[in-house]
This record gives structure tokens, C-alpha cells and sequence, in this order.
């Protein structure tokens, strides 16, 4: 079952939630955050990402930059930025980018539930950011941004999410990039009949931020130690049906050919894939790439035998890796190798043809995107996928509301 329940949210009112909110703190490099907390008291960088809130070269170590994060919380409920509801209640939030619309129950989870493999996970988070989140939610006494679940599609939950959004919006706004963001508040018996229908939900998959699920589980784990009551057996989620989630290519751009001409590469390409010119950039299937190699694109299709039968070795990302990054490219670890970077889809095939005849890279590869079915099928066989797998847009804002524990 799917363990989602209400809860008491602190959030920002209608007059400065547009000035509150901004993207998750990895999504941006400090040095945009500083900017936007610096023309902007009321940035939520300022609570998600402390360090924002420093003076270039300042030096502070980490406990002390996550102290900062809590003052800063403390200083917005003081100031009536943030406000915590006086009922606990679900919270139902819609983005709309061009013609994609998703709706998400903004909810708490249970960090049993992540425990136990209910709540399932499909990557393997970095153990430097687990760590950094960690620290942060322990010092900060809240979950600050959400952890992004999903769920399959299930009808009558989508009609109580629909019967939500019939109310008044508590905060509808645009944000630079094009995105409508409207936030409502699940008022009355609608609250227990959406957690009695999520009942019947048998799995919620972590589509993204597994390091805050991980640190969610860790912050629990040592407030039990320290025999600390409070709510931190919860984490904050937003859950949206699968079938309403964008995920977007993720491609590559290598540096170099690893030492061969191009003549040389396109034969040894030809052993494990069917090389032609394109007649299109992107990949219109699975198991098919775009290459783009001195000004002109090539399609790659896998031949029989070079994909492995397993939902994991079937993702178009390792079967590039296994036969063409690695093998070829010589690049044994895409995690650390400083020859490959990842794109994501929304900077267009524009982006790799930049980075190519710019001379910043050799070659770029266009991916088709991973379904949401593949990663579902994945997280249910207990594997995870390869670093920079996928790249879910629109992403979740921070700022709209926070679970206080």
C-alpha cells in the first residue's frame, strides 16, 4: 500500500510565493543563487541552499552553513514569509509546460515504507550529496524540498485530484522559464478519501531526488538515536500518475575519438551498429541514436545480439556504453570521465551541434528518452540505472511548502 497523509504545511502566501519560490538547490551553481538572494530577501535559496546567503569567499564549514539554514527559516515564519496551516490537509500541485500538464498530491511519506522497498528507488545517489541533504534536513528540522514519487495511473485517484483543483487556487504565477505552477489546498472529507485510495496503491517509485529519500532514512535513523520525538518518521513527497510524467533524452558529447580518425571510427561503429546518414536528428525509437560527427548526422541502429535481455541492459544508455563509450571510446567510467558530458533534451539537438562544431567535443550522441515503464520495471527487479539516465521536466519548484518535524 502507498502510505501518503496530510499534514500541517508551511508555505508562503499568495502576495510573496512567487517571489519565495525558485528551482531545487542542485539545479542551479551557487553563484546563481547568490544572485538571486541578493536581489531578492525573500529567495527560498536562502533556506534550501544557505551558502547563498554568504559573501563570495567567505568561508564556512559545512555545520555552520546548515545552522545558517535554520536561522533563515526562523527569520521567514517570523516575518510571516512562511506560514504553517492550522489543520493538516494534502496539497495538490499542477504545472503546465506548453501543451504538458501534470498534477501531483503533495503529501508526507513514510520513511518505513522507503525502508522496506515500498517506496521503490531506480538510481544509486551520490554519497557526497546524501551526505550534504543529511546534514541540511537534521540542522534545518524540516524537509525543504520534496522528494519527486509516482505511482501507476489509477482512475479514481485522478478524479479526487480533479475534484481538488475545482477549488480556488491557493497561488497560480509563471515563472521565468515559461511554467504555470498552480498550488491548491485539500480542504474537507476529500482529505481522507484521497489517503484511503492511496490504500490501494501497491508501490510508489522515486522518479527523482533519491538523495533526499536517502537522507530522509538517515535523519530518522540518528533523531531515533537521539531519542527525538517529532515527525521525522515522514518526508516530504509530491506523487504524480505515471502516465503524466515527461521524461526528455538525456544525451552525450565525448571530447575526443579515443585516438582514431573519423574514417576509422565510422568502420569499427559499423561492427555493432547499422551506420547511415539521417534523415532526421533525433532517434524516433528505442535501441536507435543520432550521432553527430563532423557537421553531418548519422543514425545508429544496435544490431541483433548487442542488447542485453534484461530491463537494465535494454536501456538505450548501456547499450551505448557497453558498445560503443566503453569498448571504443575508451571511456570505462561515464560517472567520472571528464572527456564525456550529459545534455539534457531540453537544450535541443541545437546544444550538441554547438559543443561539436565549436570544437568543445568530437561527436555527440542523441538518445531516445527511457519510459517511465522501463523505469518502473526496473526499480520492481531491484536494479538501478546508469548516472544521468533521465531527465524529468518540468522540475518540482522549492519553496511551496515545507513539513516541519
Amino acid at each position: 500500500m502507498a502510505d501518503l497523509r496530510p499534514f500541517r504545511g508551511v508555505r508562503p502566501s499568495r502576495e510573496v510565493v512567487q517571489h519565495v519560490v525558485v528551482p531545487p538547490y542542485d539545479a542551479v551553481s551557487v553563484e546563481e543563487a547568490r544572485a538571486d538572494v541578493r536581489s531578492n530577501p525573500h529567495s527560498f535559496f536562502r533556506i534550501s541552499r544557505p551558502e547563498a546567503d554568504l559573501a563570495p569567499g567567505v568561508e564556512a564549514c559545512a555545520d555552520t552553513v546548515h545552522a545558517l539554514g535554520r536561522r533563515n527559516l526562523d527569520v521567514f515564519l517570523s516575518e510571516k514569509w512562511l506560514r504553517q496551516d492550522s489543520q493538516p490537509g494534502f496539497y495538490l500541485y499542477r504545472q503546465r509546460m506548453g501543451d504538458h500538464v501534470q498534477t501531483g498530491v503533495v503529501a508526507t511519506a513514510s520513511v518505513d515504507e522507503y525502508d522496506d522497498g515500498l517506496i521503490k528507488q531506480h538510481a544509486m545517489p551520490r554519497a557526497d550529496r546524501a551526505e550534504d541533504r543529511t546534514r541540511h534536513l537534521d540542522a534545518l528540522g524540516a524537509n525543504d524540498e520534496p522528494v519527486f514519487l509516482t505511482y501507476r495511473a489509477h482512475s479514481f485517484i485522478d478524479s479526487l485530484v480533479k475534484e481538488g483543483t475545482h477549488a480556488l487556487a491557493e497561488s497560480d504565477f509563471t515563472t521565468e522559464d515559461g511554467i504555470r505552477h498552480t498550488f491548491w489546498c485539500v480542504h474537507g472529507d476529500l482529505n481522507w478519501r484521497l489517503a484511503e485510495a492511496f490504500l490501494s496503491v501497491p508501490a510508489l517509485y522515486i522518479a527523482d531526488g533519491h538523495h533526499r529519500g536517502v537522507a530522509a532514512s538517515r535523519v530518522h535513523a540518528l533523531r531515533e538515536q537521539r531519542e527525538q520525538e517529532g515527525g521525522h518518521g515522514r518526508f516530504l513527497a509530491v506523487a504524480f500518475p505515471h502516465d503524466q510524467l515527461r521524461v526528455l533524452d538525456y544525451n552525450r558529447v565525448v571530447k575526443d575519438l579515443n585516438g582514431l580518425s573519423p574514417g576509422v571510427f565510422l568502420e569499427r561503429l559499423a561492427e555493432r551498429f547499422e551506420v547511415t546518414r539521417a534523415t532526421q536528428k533525433q532517434p524516433d525509437r528505442a535501441h536507435r541514436f543520432g550521432m553527430y560527427l563532423e557537421g553531418t548526422w548519422f543514425q545508429l541502429t544496435a544490431k541483433p545480439g548487442t542488447v542485453e535481455r534484461t530491463p537494465t541492459g535494454s536501456l538505450d544508455v548501456n547499450i551505448l556504453q557497453r558498445n560503443l563509450l566503453g569498448p571504443l571510446l575508451g571511456i570505462g567510467d561515464p560517472r567520472r570521465d571528464v572527456r564525456l558530458d550529459c545534455v539534457p533534451g531540453t537544450h535541443g539537438m541545437e546544444a550538441l551541434e554547438r559543443r561539436v562544431d565549436s570544437r568543445a567535443a568530437t561527436v555527440a550522441f542523441a538518445l531516445f528518452p527511457t519510459g517511465m515503464d522501463q523505469l518502473m520495471a526496473i526499480s520492481d527487479a531491484g536494479d538501478v540505472v546508469p548516472p544521468r539516465t533521465t531527465w524529468f521536466e518540468p522540475r518540482l519548484r522549492s519553496g511551496l511548502v515545507l513539513h516541519l518535524f
